[in-house]
C-alpha cells in the first residue's frame, strides 16, 4: 500500500514529493490500531497529491462515500481509517502550531469527531489495557481527575526546558522521555498514540529538524510498543521502564539512523540468539537443516525454514493487517510457502488470527522458543 506513493517521491516534485510522504505517515499511523485503508482512501489521496483536489474535498469524497456504503461488520473499522488518514494528512501538512495541551486537545477532536463520541475530551473515567509486548499486563495511566494537571505540568516543564547545548543523544533521550511522558497520561479513552504521533511530528519540526517518514510510515506499531516499555515497571520481574526503544526509534526519525526495529525485541521475555549481531538486518537462529552463511564478515548458520518463520513473525509484528498475498510479495517466496508456515506457527501458538479473514488481522501470542 506504500508503494503506491513512491512514484512521486521518485518524480522528485517538491509539492508532490511532500504531500506523498505526508499520506505514507498518515496511512502507517493506521496500524498502531491494526487498521488499514481502503483503496478508494489510496485513489482520493493521489489526487490530492497530484493536486487535483483539497484536503477538504478529500474528507468530502470520503464522507460521502461511506454514506453510500452497504453496512459493515461490527469489527470493520476501514472508515475509521480512511476518515483518520485523510485528517492526519491535512494536519500533518499545514504550516501551524502552538504548543500547549490545547493544541493537543485539539489534533485529537480532529482526528475523531464524528468516530468517537468523546473527540478532544478528557477521559472521566480510569482505563487500563492488555498489551502484547508486556504479556497482557497493563501500563500505568494517570487517573482520570488528574489528568487535566497533570499535562499542563509536562507541557510547562518541557517550555522551559532548553536544548541549547545538548549532544544529539541527549536531544534524543529528552524527547523520548517528553513523548513518552504525555502519552503515559492517556488523555483520551482511545486515539492517545495516533493524537500523540501528529503532535511529536509537528512540534519537532519546530525545531528545525527534517522529520523523515520512514519510520512511523513502516514502525508506528514499533513506536506504541517503544512508549509501552518507556512506562512499564515490574521490580518483581527485574523489567523496568526503558526509553532506548524509543530512543532508536528517534534517532531513525530525526537524525538518519539506521537501527533496526524489530517489534519482538520489544517484548519484555525476548532473548536475543546467541548468534545475533547488533544492528545486522537479520536475527539469525542457530537450528537443524541448516546452510552456511557469511555476513558482514562474521559467519553463521541460517535455517532456511526457521528464517521464514521469522521473517513473517517480524512482518506481523510491523503490519498486523498484513494479508497472505502480500508476505508472498514482500518476501519474495511463494504463498504456499507461506500458507504453510503459517500453520505451522498457529499449531506453535506462536500466532493468532482476530477476527475474519478479510477485515481481521494477526497477532503474536507469544515469541519463538518461549516456554508455556
Amino acid at each position: 500500500m506504500m508503494s503506491d506513493f513512491d512514484e512521486y517521491i521518485r518524480q522528485g516534485e517538491p509539492d508532490k514529493k511532500e504531500k506523498s510522504q505526508i499520506w505514507q505517515t498518515a496511512i502507517g499511523l493506521q496500524q498502531v490500531d491494526g487498521l488499514k485503508p481502503s483503496a478508494y482512501l489510496i485513489e482520493t489521496a493521489k489526487l490530492n497529491i497530484e493536486g487535483d483536489i483539497t484536503f477538504e474535498e478529500v474528507k468530502n469524497r470520503i464522507d460521502v462515500y461511506y454514506k453510500i456504503q452497504v453496512k459493515r461488520d461490527d469489527d470493520d473499522r476501514t472508515e475509521e481509517a480512511d476518515k483518520v488518514s485523510a485528517r492526519i494528512a491535512e494536519i500533518l501538512s499545514e504550516k501551524t502550531f502552538s504548543f500547549s495541551p490545547v493544541f493537543y486537545l485539539n489534533i485529537h477532536r480532529r482526528l475523531f469527531i464524528g468516530i468517537y463520541k468523546y473527540a478532544g475530551k478528557i477521559r472521566d473515567y480510569n482505563i487500563t489495557k492488555a498489551e502484547w509486548v508486556l504479556d497482557g499486563n497493563t501500563v500505568y495511566y494517570s487517573s482520570a481527575p488528574l489528568i487535566k494537571e497533570t499535562l499542563e505540568y509536562d507541557f510547562r516543564e518541557e517550555k522551559n526546558f532548553t536544548y541549547k547545548g545538548l549532544t544529539k543523544q541527549e536531544q534524543i533521550e529528552h524527547i523520548s522521555k517528553f513523548i513518552s511522558g504525555v502519552w503515559q497520561i492517556h488523555a483520551f479513552g482511545e486515539g492517545n498514540t495516533r493524537t500523540t504521533a501528529v503532535f511529536a511530528i509537528k512540534y519537532l519540526r519546530t525545531f528545525g529538524f527534517k522529520v523523515e517518514n520512514e519510520p512511523f510510515t513502516q514502525h508506528s506499531w514499533y513506536f506504541r510498543n517503544a512508549l509501552v516499555r518507556a512506562n512499564y515497571n515490574n521490580h518483581t520481574k527485574n523489567i523496568y521502564a526503558t526509553t532506548k526503544y524509543l530512543n532508536c526509534f528517534f534517532e531513525n526519525l530525526l537524525f538518519d539512523g539506521n537501527n533496526i526495529l524489530k517489534n519482538r525485541e520489544l517484548h519484555i521475555h525476548y532473548v536475543a540468539p546467541e548468534n545475533s549481531v547488533v544492528n545486522e538486518p537479520e536475527i539469525v537462529i542457530v537450528n537443524t537443516q541448516n546452510v552456511g552463511v557469511k555476513k558482514s564478515n562474521v559467519s553463521v548458520n541460517v535455517s532456511v525454514n526457521v528464517s521464514v518463520k521469522e521473517k513473517i513473525i517480524d512482518l506481523i509484528s510491523q503490519m498486523p493487517s498484513v494479508t497472505v498475498k502480500e508476505m508472498s510479495k514482500i518476501l519474495s517466496v511463494t504463498e504456499r510457502t507461506i500458507y504453510r508456515q503459517i500453520v505451522i506457527l498457529k499449531a506453535e501458538s506462536i500466532i493468532t488470527r482476530v477476527g475474519s479473514d478479510k477485515t481481521g488481522y494477526w497477532e503474536i501470542v507469544k515469541i519463538r522458543g518461549e516456554e508455556d
